[in-house]
């Protein structure tokens, strides 16, 4: 009984999103150095089921090679919507390896769902357009911290 109430009060917690005004931007998070080739990526990186719900929400801007990663416990198919969120964005699924399964240019503030086209534990967020202004494809590979195993 006690694993039932846990799991609809975290439920309850993921649906009615965080506890702050939804005007205010995603707390501070940690932030990690990637690589795209010779293209240096700064990007946050939102590790817990609050940061990942949250996101990019409210941003109303992201400077050109900022971006957010999303780092989950396991590999699983992924998929992003954009309700609440104001930037256009293009979501690269990434293999634990940094290789892009996959990219999405995601529409603002849309409920349209965009998915990895396999497992992946990794999924980048960046200002739509930024991995075709590099050349950047499906196969590429990033490299950072999150990658080295």
């Amino acid at each position: 009984m006690k694993k039932l109430s846990t799991l609809l009060l975290s439920l309850l917690v993921l649906a009615t999103g965080p506890a702050w005004p939804q005007e205010t931007p995603q707390l501070q998070l940690p932030r990690v150095t990637l690589a795209a080739g010779m293209h240096l990526i700064q990007a946050q990186v939102a590790a817990t089921p609050q940061e990942r719900a949250v996101g990019l929400m409210h941003r109303k801007e992201m400077p050109s090679n900022e971006g957010m990663l999303f780092a989950f416990e396991q590999a699983s198919e992924q998929c992003f919507w954009m309700k609440n969120t104001l930037l256009p964005l293009t979501a690269a699924f990434v293999a634990d390896d940094g290789t892009i399964v996959n990219l999405a240019d995601m529409q603002p503030q849309t409920l349209t769902s965009h998915c990895s086209a396999k497992p992946v534990r990794f999924v980048l967020e960046m200002n739509k357009g930024w991995f075709d202004k590099r050349g950047l494809k499906a196969g590429a590979k990033l490299s950072g911290p999150p990658f080295a195993r």
